[in-house]
C-alpha cells in the first residue's frame, strides 16, 4: 500500500518542489494529495478519515502562511493525529519556530534549502530523527546553550538528560517508570529489543516485514509509555524492567 503524504503549500511551484523532494526522499511507494489552503487541506483530511477502510496519512508538510489562515492553527488541531507533520517554510525566527514546535512540529525545514539538503533531512524521519535544516539546527542548538548557561547556577549537574536532535524539551533524569506506566505490546517489545540493538527505523521495518512508519508508531507509543525520549533511555529502562 503507498504511504498517504499530504503537501500543503498555496504557492504552485514551491508545491511542485515540495512534491519532488518527497518523491526523491522514500523509496516506498506515495500517495501524495496536494492542498493549497487550510479549507482544502482539513477536507483532504476528513475524506481520508471518513472512508471505508481509511488508511490516515503519515507525513504531512504545513507551510505556516496560508491564504486562508495559519499553519499553526492546524498543527494544533492535528496534535493527535498519527501522522509526521513537517513545517515548510521561508520563517527561521524564532516568533515562527518555537511555537510551531509547540504546537507539535516534528520537523522543520526551510524551503530556500537546496533540493539535495532537503531530501536528505527528509530521509531522517526513517532513522527516527527529526528533519531540521541545517540553519534551524545551528539556532535550535544556541538557544538551548544560552539557556543552559543562563541556568547553570540554579541546576545541579546530572538533573536532565538530554538527546542530540530530540525536539522534545529536556527532561527529567528517568530511574524507574512511573507506577502507572501502560506494558508494551508483544510487537512494540520487539520494535524496543531492535532499539536496543541499534538497528536504524528501516532496518527495523526490514526485519519485521512492516513499513518504516508503522515502526515510527510503535516507536512514539513506547516513548510514550516508558516516558522517555530517546531510545537509549527506553533500552536503559527497558532493561531495568526486564521488558526485554
Amino acid at each position: 500500500m503507498a504511504v498517504k503524504v499530504l503537501i500543503i503549500e498555496d504557492n504552485p511551484v514551491a508545491r511542485a518542489f515540495l512534491c519532488r523532494v518527497v518523491r526523491e526522499s522514500f523509496s516506498d511507494a506515495q500517495q501524495i494529495s496536494e492542498a493549497g489552503d487550510l479549507e482544502t487541506a482539513r477536507r483532504h483530511l476528513g475524506a481520508a478519515a471518513s472512508a471505508p477502510g481509511a488508511d490516515p496519512y503519515r507525513l504531512i508538510l504545513i507551510d505556516l502562511e496560508l491564504p486562508d489562515g495559519n499553519g499553526m492553527e492546524l498543527l494544533s488541531e492535528l496534535v493527535h493525529y498519527p501522522a509526521t507533520k513537517i513545517v515548510a517554510t521561508l520563517y527561521s525566527d524564532d516568533e515562527h519556530l518555537f511555537p510551531a514546535l509547540q504546537h507539535g512540529a516534528d520537523g522543520y525545514l526551510l524551503k530556500e534549502d537546496r533540493f539535495e539538503v532537503l531530501v536528505e533531512e527528509l530521509q531522517k524521519i526513517v532513522r527516527g530523527q527529526p528533519p531540521l535544516s541545517p540553519a534551524i539546527a545551528r539556532r535550535l542548538l544556541s538557544h538551548f546553550r544560552q539557556g543552559a548557561a543562563a541556568d547553570a547556577p540554579a541546576t545541579s549537574p546530572g538533573a536532565f538528560i538530554t538527546q542530540p536532535g530530540s525536539l522534545d524539551a529536556a527532561r527529567p533524569a528517568h530511574g524507574e517508570p512511573p507506577p502507572d506506566t501502560e506494558r508494551l505490546t508483544p510487537r512494540e517489545t520487539e520494535v524496543l529489543t531492535y532499539l536496543s540493538k541499534g538497528f536504524t527505523i528501516k532496518e527495523i521495518a526490514g526485519l519485521m516485514g512492516i513499513k518504516w512508519f508503522t515502526v515510527n508508531d510503535h516507536i512514539k507509543s513506547i516513548y510514550r509509555k516508558l516516558n522517555v525520549s530517546s531510545r537509549a533511555e527506553a533500552a536503559v529502562l527497558a532493561t531495568k524492567q526486564g521488558l526485554v
